[in-house]
């Protein structure tokens, strides 16, 4: 075939096919040759192959590696997550005469770190009573502190109580007008809103009414406050359980006996 009939696709085929069997036939000679070749000779041709690559790296920019980051959560996620979280503190409180075998009194927020139980005062609560925890556990506990609408129930010291997070008591200076807020109410309905004035008071919300004694957190999961009861969406802000917890010393708990309080 005349070399003059070929296509230019032909050529570039032909011109690819001398070239790789070019390759192939310097590479085989030059194999061959450093096989017949004094030591000192392969060794400075090593040389200069391990220099031309550490020259050329060196010129090279550095790769800017960047480990993956996982996308940062969404807004629902944080939305449930923190209710989850408050679903954990939340507790029943039985009247220590009778037990679970009538219905709860009142409702409150189990705080690890203090070992009590807060809750809104309500007419007169009694002082020896028994926590129902969410995962099914009681333990008795005596009313240590009231003051200013809140009440705060403590432990003994030998109590078995459950291991869950401990929230963080916000300062209501520290809440922004918008914000969003979550909370359980008493029924165990879920309901989200906005802090939308903070006066002297408390915290006023969206919510609906959520129930005496339930709490309202943030999107990390911290108190905010305890529903006040008489006004919907008027939370008993968490500086004022704080100025509870640290305006006296713990009194000593009396355990009751679960004996007298079981079904």
């Amino acid at each position: 075939m005349n070399i003059e009939e070929l296509s230019k696709s032909q050529l570039i085929l032909l011109t690819i096919l001398v070239n790789f069997v070019t390759s192939i036939a310097t590479g085989i000679l030059t194999v061959s040759l450093l096989d017949h070749t004094p030591a000192f000779v392969t060794q400075t041709v090593n040389r200069v192959v391990e220099h031309t690559i550490e020259t050329v790296a060196a010129a090279a920019p550095a790769a800017i590696v960047q480990a993956p980051t996982a996308p940062a959560p969404s807004n629902q996620d944080l939305v449930t997550a923190a209710i989850s979280t408050d679903a954990t503190r939340i507790v029943a409180i039985y009247a220590a005469g009778t037990g679970t075998s009538t219905p709860a009194i009142s409702i409150g927020t189990y705080l690890p770190r203090s070992r009590a139980v807060v809750t809104t005062t309500q007419n007169v609560l009694p002082k020896q009573v028994l926590i129902g925890f969410p995962d099914g556990s009681y333990s008795a506990a005596s009313l240590s502190r009231e003051g200013k609408g809140i009440s705060i129930y403590g432990f003994a010291d030998q109590a078995i109580l459950p291991n869950v997070n401990s929230p963080l008591l916000i300062d209501p200076s520290n809440l922004k007008l918008g914000e969003t807020v979550l909370a359980l109410s008493t029924s165990g309905s879920a309901s989200t809103g906005i802090v939308s004035r903070i006066g002297n008071k408390g915290v006023y919300t969206t919510l609906p009414d959520t129930g005496v004694g339930s709490a309202a957190v943030d999107l990390e999961g911290d108190l905010i406050g305890i529903a006040e009861g008489s006004t919907p969406g008027l939370f008993i802000p968490a500086d004022t359980i704080t100025e509870i917890l640290s305006a006296t010393s713990t009194t000593a708990v009396t355990a009751v006996s679960t004996s007298t309080t079981s079904n």
